[in-house]
């Protein structure tokens, strides 16, 4: 069995590649692919696999953009992080998924299920992929993009352009708004991370920013990067050298 895997955490790709060879030692890996672009132009010239894993928030776009580009005639397993609400998208239109952090269990159910499938027809994938995506966007336009604060016996709505990061420390999540008044949150960090959306990156197991509040992004030895913001903030903010290229292609998207 051939498989291309679309995913630009490396650590994340490469752990999937250890996962899918451990349940299936004869299986080829042909390639991993980082971004849309690069999955675009490789597909314009080389031929599809059996079957490919690919991530869904990608650096410089959704993988769903690929289709829009190449005609995409085998199955696509999508390791994904959406909400439920997302992931009912992908149920009603017959996208198959599996959770991160996928499992074992998980990856093994996955391609038992592919053993079963028979390829479909490239446009009746393409339609499943534009349906999902027009549930996702008409729920985008339909959300308040509102976060719920609690503080003392009050709930506090904050739309997300007001907040400029959430972070955790000492195990407690915080978010920090634009006004400099912090708030201690329920959620956790990855809870966070989904409801934010695109205009938050997660900077490291620390840190979820808010694109409006960064003034840039400077070099941090070695090949790492530190974040500066536009308002004050005492806590150092560091980009690892593996999420570097992701953080400077979705700044610059």
């Amino acid at each position: 069995m051939k498989i291309i895997i679309i995913e630009d955490e490396m650590l994340v790709a490469d752990e999937l590649v250890d996962n899918l060879k451990q349940i299936k030692p004869d299986v080829e890996i042909v390639c991993i692919l980082s971004s849309v672009k690069e999955a675009i132009d490789y597909f314009t010239d080389n031929p599809q696999p059996d079957l490919i894993f690919s991530d869904i928030q990608l650096g410089d776009g959704l993988s769903f953009d690929i289709a829009k580009v190449i005609t995409i005639d085998v199955p696509i397993i999508f390791c994904t992080a959406f909400d439920e609400y997302a992931l009912d998208a992908f149920r009603v239109n017959g996208i198959e998924y599996i959770l991160k952090p996928f499992s074992l269990e998980s990856l093994e159910k996955a391609l038992l299920k592919f053993q079963n499938m028979q390829k479909v027809m490239a446009g009746s994938i393409a339609l499943k992929y534009e349906a999902a995506m027009a549930t996702l966007t008409a729920r985008n336009k339909n959300n308040s993009n509102t976060i719920m604060v609690k503080y003392r016996d009050r709930l506090l709505p904050f739309t997300l352009d007001k907040i400029a990061l959430f972070y955790l420390e000492n195990e407690i999540t915080y978010m920090y708004a634009h006004s400099g008044k912090m708030y201690t949150m329920t959620d956790s960090l990855e809870e966070l991370e989904h409801k934010a959306g695109f205009d938050f990156f997660r900077m490291n197991r620390q840190f979820l920013v808010n694109r409006n509040a960064i003034e840039d992004a400077t070099d941090y030895f070695p090949r790492k990067l530190k974040i500066n913001l536009l308002i004050a903030f005492d806590r150092n903010i560091i980009v690892s050298r593996e999420k570097r290229s992701k953080l400077l292609t979705w700044l610059a998207y």
